[in-house]
Parts: C-alpha cells; structure tokens; sequence
C-alpha cells in the first residue's frame, strides 16, 4: 500500500526517508531536482536531463531538517514547475 503523497506534482518520499540521511533526484519535464539531507535540508534544481553531477545548478535553497522545513522545500519545489 502505498502511503499518502507528500506532493501532487512529484513523487517524493515522505520526510522519514530523509531523516535517513538518503539523498533524492527526481525530475518534471526539463525541471530535474536533488535534495540533500544534513543539517539542513537542501535542493537544488536545474533544467536539463543531465544528472545532478554533470548538471549546472541553476537555484539551491535550504530548509531546516524537520518536518515544517521540508513542507516548505516541497512548496518551494512545486512553485518551480511553471516558472
């Protein structure tokens, strides 16, 4: 059973995965994405299909490594989608 998405644009993991200390990549059309669990949490995204080694980071922005922080990156994350 799958458990209750964090996003409706992007299938991401729920905040669990990243207390974990588990990096995550993901992508919407040419919008691709990283975040970085430390002691913040961290995104990055850029806009080409190239993985986030090769990629150049367009905007990055950090959260605190808690559950009311990473709502916000997600806010943040989706606001992108159309911009």
């Amino acid at each position: 059973m799958k458990q209750h998405a964090v996003s409706q644009i992007f299938d991401i993991p729920q905040f669990a995965y990243f207390e974990f200390g588990n990096p995550f990549t993901g992508s919407r059309g040419t919008l691709s994405f990283r975040i970085t669990p430390g002691d913040q949490l961290t995104v990055q995204i850029w806009h080409s299909r190239l993985c986030s080694e090769k990629a150049e980071v367009e905007e990055q922005q950090e959260y605190p490594m808690n559950e009311e922080g990473f709502h916000s990156l997600l806010r943040w994350l989706e606001s992108k989608v159309d911009a």
